[in-house]
């Protein structure tokens, strides 16, 4: 059965890809506000300059987290093995990321209730850590996700989590979370230098240009390792891309030699362009940092984060969360996603909301732009 001439294997393709553009939404529009957390012990020295740092995400750092709930409830609703999968057995690690999420509008909001010195600094050290836990642990998660997940389901479809939490601070997850933690400090920084002027953009500028550097040397080292240190999976039995929704269906097996998860590289080498362009932005955003081009620099960070996410959605394709344990439990586009008629229903309601959003963002982006100044918070009763 067809809805407008979308069938099931067409559905299944569209919302991965849609999966992927709500992942990197987040991490592009949020992830400049972790990353002005992660930087304001070291950008602002002064109780005014850390206030003008806040307040350059004041007005929008709310409305940026509408993309983690988005990408979050596109998993529930289209992908429901994957969510039951990833939210139990990350359970630990979803939580530390939640709560550095919670730990930033609790920061907001009282460190000026008071003004004495140590109040504020325990708190900056509060935004410090919600800035840079989120970042780190998403990434480190995507470093499992290359390796495999040792989970399996028994015959009834239950589920049989195996590892631990600990278990998920292997080298390779450690930097896959560095890589997270360098691309979004890149891009907080672009941001501060497009904001704000004078010492609070110069140091910016300085450790922003450090952090893509390594963002880039990182990036390139997880990538050598991938290619000549992880087999990857691959599915071993006739690949049916419109049939139920039951990843015990199939076969699987973890990759004969080191470099499996490049074999998409190899047959759909337009791929190719994702790697590249995480490496070329990263270095891009480096160059323009120097130079004091923050608008520019943050188009070029938020191109390479665009590029290294593609990157890991291009390699595991069809893969979602291969199994360690058991590679025939392993979640792929074709047997993880919801019905045929809810994956439609989906589609349309997205097609009419998704551009509200966007819409209504452009124009929030619109009315906020320019430079953040001590005079605008003096003006602004709301200001943090």
């Amino acid at each position: 059965m067809e809805f407008l001439g979308l069938d099931y294997t067409t559905l299944r393709i569209i919302w991965w890809l849609l999966l992927g553009i709500l992942l990197t939404g987040w991490a592009v529009m949020d992830g400049f506000d972790l990353g002005v957390g992660t930087l304001l012990p070291f950008v602002a020295k002064t109780d005014e300059e850390r206030r003008l740092v806040i307040n350059t995400i004041g007005p929008v750092w709310e409305g940026n987290q509408v993309w983690l709930v988005l990408g979050g409830g596109a998993i529930f609703a289209a992908w429901p093995p994957l969510y039951a999968v990833s939210f139990s057995g990350f359970y630990l690690a979803i939580f530390a990321l939640l709560f550095g999420l919670i730990l930033r509008p609790v920061g907001f909001k009282y460190r000026s209730k008071m003004p004495g010195k140590r109040w504020r600094d325990n708190w900056d050290r509060v935004l410090f850590v919600g800035g840079l836990l989120p970042g780190l642990i998403a990434g480190v998660a995507v470093g499992n996700v290359l390796l495999g997940v040792p989970f399996h389901f028994d015959d009834s479809m239950r589920i049989f989590y195996t590892g631990s939490f600990f278990g998920l601070l292997t080298p390779f997850a450690l930097i896959a979370g560095l890589v997270s933690v360098a691309m979004l400090v890149s891009h907080g920084a672009a941001m501060l230098v497009l904001k704000t002027d004078g010492p609070v953009a110069e140091r910016s500028a300085r450790y922003g240009s450090v952090a893509a550097l390594l963002s880039f040397v990182l990036f390139a080292l997880a990538g050598a390792w991938v290619a000549f240190g992880l087999p990857g999976y691959e599915i071993t039995s006739q690949v049916v891309t419109d049939g139920p929704t039951n990843p015990l269906l199939k076969t699987a097996a973890e990759g004969a030699a080191a470099g499996g998860w490049l074999r998409n590289y190899s047959s759909m080498p337009a791929t190719l362009l994702a790697p590249i362009v995480g490496l070329l932005g990263a270095l891009a955003s480096a160059v323009l940092l120097r130079a004091r081009r923050g608008g520019l620099a943050f188009l070029a960070s938020g191109a390479s984060i665009t590029g290294i996410i593609l990157t890991v959605g291009f390699a595991i394709f069809p893969f979602l969360l291969p199994s360690s344990s058991q590679p025939g439990s392993s979640l792929t586009v074709w047997d993880a996603s919801s019905s045929h008629l809810t994956l439609f229903i989906m589609l349309v309601a997205t097609v009419i909301f998704l551009p509200i959003v966007l819409a209504y963002t452009t124009w929030v982006y619109r009315v906020m732009k320019g430079k953040t100044t001590a005079e605008d918070m003096s003006d602004n009763p709301n200001a943090y």
